[in-house]
């Protein structure tokens, strides 16, 4: 688990590119908090380190917006005006998680039962000032990007806990 104090816009997305470069690429990044929390901010700091230089918007109507950048394959869910998780089933949801990529869901209790387990769940919260990003790896994935993100000397970490296995 790790907690990260991000004082304002420019830290959320500079934080969001330093998450893109700790995940390589490859995994599933729950992404939760109250409207306005920031959600999308991050996302955009992770396109940016693939290279997307645009608007990064929500896809809340189409519920996933495809990105290719440098040959990298790039989704973004936005699960909040889903009315029923096995909607995702008739977008071709489950094609789409099968792919080698890395796969944002903003709203993801929105997918519950029906979306794969995260590699890393980030919760941001508004905080005075900025917000504060709380991040649990549940996958080998997971905790090697928290590894990574913990030898960023830019990062404001507040609190930094090493996870055990339940098993």
């Amino acid at each position: 688990m790790m907690r990260v104090r991000l004082d304002d816009e420019e830290r959320q997305v500079a934080f969001g590119e330093c998450l893109g470069r700790a995940l390589a690429g490859r995994g599933r990044v729950h992404l939760a908090g109250e409207l306005g929390a920031g959600k999308t901010t991050l996302a955009r700091g992770v396109l940016r380190a693939y290279g997307h230089t645009g608007a990064v918007k929500s896809p809340t109507y189409t519920l996933v917006e495809p990105y290719e950048l440098h040959g990298q394959r790039l989704f973004h869910f936005d699960l909040y005006r889903l009315g029923d998780p096995e909607e995702l089933e008739f977008i071709g949801g489950r094609d789409l998680f099968g792919e080698e990529a890395l796969i944002l869901v903003e709203w993801p209790s929105r997918g519950a039962g029906w979306l794969p387990e995260p590699d890393l769940e980030i919760t941001l919260q508004v905080a005075v000032p900025g917000r504060e990003a709380r991040l649990v790896a549940h996958t080998a994935l997971g905790r090697e990007a928290l590894a990574r993100l913990a030898e960023v000397p830019s990062l404001d970490v507040i609190d930094l806990a090493e996870e055990r296995d339940a098993t």
